[in-house]
């Protein structure tokens, strides 16, 4: 897939991370993950993320990472698989070829690790990795690394293959910014945990679509939301977000982490064998594990 095609469908429907499998010692669960992805493509999502951050990417080796995505776009069918990236300028490099070789599609780069910088040291980062890889590149907005609009449309013209930016910021005001002045040369992907609840207001901004973390588990009901957003059935989007994703919420946030362990749970109560997740972060409790099934309830595969 080319960067323009990359730039159009990450733009043409719902986006989703799978999360990555593990065996009970932690290692990755390569027939597991494979079935689960299996399974998404069955449905509408225009691209699957492989090793992002709902697929734990932080607590994944690099040497890990090639090997998950090869295995997602086996199991993937059609639908095309990116694949996360990030740490420091050399890793984020490294981790950028060697997933170009087993055909990723292209790569999201997460923030970079710990420590905050400049402007125009995020920059030189990211125009490091574009150009160290022929893949479209789409850069994520968040925690310490945070384009302003005059350093994006800096990379902009200097990086061909940057086709995409994803905002997990929630600062409208930012994001609105950004796409007034870069326009359509970009795509752009609501990020915010579980994006649902942002998706109205960042489409009020300009951006056409998000990654949908309970498509992991949900992917019928993820898809039947998406739909309903962009057709402007808006009382039909408040009954979805009343019944599932403000109480899924309230679950997310009974502890750091959940945003990420609450998914996990919510893949192994469909029954694949998808493990625990990896520290730091924690499982749920079996409380929370039994608030998650009644939750899914109405929506078991």
């Amino acid at each position: 897939m080319n960067t323009e095609e990359l730039k159009h469908v990450l733009g043409a429907g719902l986006l989703s991370f799978p999360v990555t499998h593990f065996h009970a010692d932690g290692n990755f669960n390569a027939k597991s993950y494979a079935e689960h992805v299996a399974w998404l493509s069955g449905f509408e999502a225009a691209t699957l993320f492989a090793a992002g951050g709902t697929g734990e990417f932080f607590s994944l080796t690099p040497q890990e990472i090639p090997e998950i995505v090869r295995v997602a776009k086996d199991a993937a069918g059609n639908t095309p698989i990116v694949s996360g990236c990030g740490y420091g300028t050399e890793i984020a490099v490294s981790i950028a070829r060697s997933v170009e070789k087993v055909g990723a599609d292209g790569i999201l780069l997460l923030p970079h690790y710990l420590i905050d910088a400049p402007q125009e040291g995020l920059y030189r980062h990211i125009k490091a990795v574009c150009q160290s890889t022929g893949l479209g590149v789409m850069v994520y907005n968040r925690d310490n690394s945070v384009l302003q609009a005059d350093t994006l449309a800096r990379l902009c013209d200097e990086c061909p293959n940057l086709v995409g930016f994803k905002d997990g910021t929630g600062d409208i005001g930012l994001v609105r910014q950004i796409t007034a002045k870069i326009g359509e040369r970009l795509t752009y992907l609501g990020g915010m945990p579980t994006a649902e609840l942002f998706a109205e207001a960042y489409l009020g901004a300009g951006f056409t679509t998000y990654s949908s973390a309970v498509f992991n588990f949900v992917p019928g009901l993820a898809i039947e939301f998406y739909k309903s957003l962009r057709a402007g059935e808006r009382a039909k989007c408040e009954a979805f977000l009343n019944d599932f994703f403000y109480p899924f919420m309230a679950i997310r946030n009974r502890s750091k982490g959940y945003a990420v362990a609450a998914i996990k749970a919510g893949v192994r109560l469909q029954g694949f064998d998808a493990g625990s997740v990896r520290p730091p972060l924690t499982d749920l409790t079996v409380e929370e594990t039994g608030m998650m099934e009644a939750l899914i309830g109405p929506h078991r595969r």
